[in-house]
């Protein structure tokens, strides 16, 4: 059995039908993974707050880069957003379909990432996971990462992010 491919495609401001359908495919992931984690009323205010079209849009007009990651076929595999932040890669988005997991694809878009980190020219990625994600703190262990600092971020209405930040020096 060959390995699928996997191709990124770059995300752009102006691409309607493609935001619509990014937000939407992101939104079912997130409510999927973080309803039981932080509950839903919060994860929809962050939801609404950060990955609704006008939000996407925003991002990327702010200097966001967002891929999604499609099979051959052009179906949706996950998707990744991510910009140059203190003289590194902040990793904003990293979510991978429920049906592809386990797959090799987050292997696939890590590569990708580190890629594009090192065209940068910076030596280091890093991100922020809810402290209370055990099962995918795991997994970016596994991919090199290790912790570096606690935050706790008010992101308003009342809700706060309380994150684990990760770094994953490049070689």
């Amino acid at each position: 059995m060959s390995e699928s491919k996997t191709k990124f495609v770059p995300v752009e401001a102006e691409d309607l039908p493609t935001l619509e359908a990014l937000s939407a495919f992101a939104s079912r992931i997130v409510k999927e993974h973080f309803d039981p984690l932080i509950g839903s009323e919060q994860n929809d205010y962050m939801i609404a707050r950060f990955q609704s079209v006008s939000a996407i849009k925003g991002q990327i007009r702010s200097g966001y880069r967002y891929y999604l990651a499609e099979n051959e076929d052009g179906d949706f595999q996950g998707f990744l957003a991510f910009y140059p932040r203190d003289g590194k890669m902040y990793l904003s988005k990293f979510y991978v379909d429920r049906s592809c997991r386990g797959k090799g694809i987050a292997r696939k878009m890590f590569r990708f990432l580190t890629e594009e980190t090192e065209k940068e020219g910076l030596s280091a990625v890093f991100l922020n996971v809810n402290r209370d994600n055990s099962q995918v703190i795991r997994i970016y262990e596994h991919l090199g990462f290790a912790k570096v600092r606690e935050e706790k971020n008010d992101i308003g209405n009342g809700f706060f992010m309380d994150d684990f930040v990760l770094e994953y020096r490049l070689p």
